[in-house]
């Protein structure tokens, strides 16, 4: 089945159609979030997404696809950012609640280190399984360089 490509502002985009994330393989699913859990290109799996710390490529060096996209695009991995740190909040809380005979400050003093030092630790992450949820979904532009190549 030849993939329907379409063309905005300059950049390539797959289908989305061709990219309907219930009728993936469960086995491309897992790898392409086993790639974000290594903070690698969502697509090949080769180039990392990171260029130094706290800040993340323009695109893959290895397959061209853009990891920088539009005005606003880097919300969803805001939004994943902080989800994951108040899920990881809540549990060490119930831990210690349950676990432990801490003081109240204590608890305060850990829960508010752990608030203030996860989201910078996940911050990589976040991104990383940001992109591979919108290459599962719809696909992942690829660079102009990239797209006359194929």
């Amino acid at each position: 089945m030849a993939e329907k490509l379409v063309e905005v502002a300059g950049v390539r985009y797959d289908d989305a159609a061709t990219h309907n994330l219930m009728k993936r393989d469960p086995r491309t699913i897992m790898i392409t979030l086993g790639r974000s859990l290594k903070l690698k290109c969502p697509v090949c799996g080769r180039a990392s997404i990171v260029q130094r710390p706290f800040n993340l490529k323009h695109h893959c060096d290895s397959c061209g696809v853009i990891f920088k996209r539009e005005e606003g695009f880097f919300v969803g991995a805001i939004m994943a950012n902080v989800v994951a740190t108040e899920v990881f909040i809540l549990i060490i809380y119930f831990a210690l609640l349950l676990l432990t005979t801490l003081s109240d400050r204590t608890t305060f003093i850990i829960l508010f280190t752990v608030a203030v030092a996860f989201p910078l630790i996940f911050y990589h992450h976040s991104w990383s399984m940001w992109l591979a949820m919108d290459h599962l979904i719809e696909g992942l532009p690829q660079t102009n360089r990239q797209a006359r190549q194929d």
